[in-house]
């Protein structure tokens, strides 16, 4: 075995627990983390000159926090269409009609639908401009955070930071409405 081989082995035998434990702190599930740990461990043996790393742990989890960052930007909110397009196949015929409900709506239906939007919009209102804006700009509009940083000249993470604080407080002001 040559010495690379047992530097690469010792530090995957060493530091797998400690690791192991530091991406299930961000991640949802076991199986989740584990295919993070084993794409930092893939990128550590493919790595081309393991010597010139002066701290393998350190390397080892600054990796694994850039792929924990990757993971979470992959699943990143869905829209609408995106969810309908995984249940209806290409084949099938469909139109949005037949999920949503009849466009007969009775008046009680209406005032319930008025009084949401009014709800909806009040609360959209109270946000902060910033976080407002990127969530229109990204639900409403459709821009991905890539375009919406172009125009707006802001970082990317901060985008997804004030959209991540946009949605959590409409949450909660929605909430309130329907439970109260």
């Amino acid at each position: 075995m040559t010495e690379q081989a047992k530097t690469i082995e010792k530090a995957l035998t060493k530091e797998r627990k400690g690791l192991l434990s530091f991406i299930m702190r961000f991640v949802s599930s076991k199986e989740e983390a584990e295919d993070i740990l084993q794409d930092v461990f893939y990128q550590f043996i493919g790595y081309a000159n393991i010597d010139v790393i002066e701290k393998i742990d350190s390397w080892l989890f600054k990796t694994a926090k850039n792929k924990i960052i990757d993971n979470s930007r992959k699943k990143r909110s869905e829209r609408f269409s995106e969810i309908i397009s995984k249940y209806i196949s290409e084949d099938e015929d469909f139109s949005i009609e037949d999920i949503l409900p009849s466009i007969d709506l009775t008046p009680e239906d209406l005032l319930l639908r008025n009084e949401f939007n009014e709800v909806f919009e009040s609360a959209l209102a109270e946000l902060p401009a910033e976080q407002r804006d990127v969530f229109l700009m990204n639900e409403i509009d459709g821009l991905s955070f890539n375009e919406i940083s172009e125009l707006t000249g802001s970082n990317i993470n901060t985008l997804l930071s004030r959209k991540h604080y946009a949605v959590k407080e409409l949450k909660k002001k929605l909430t309130k409405y329907f439970n109260g």
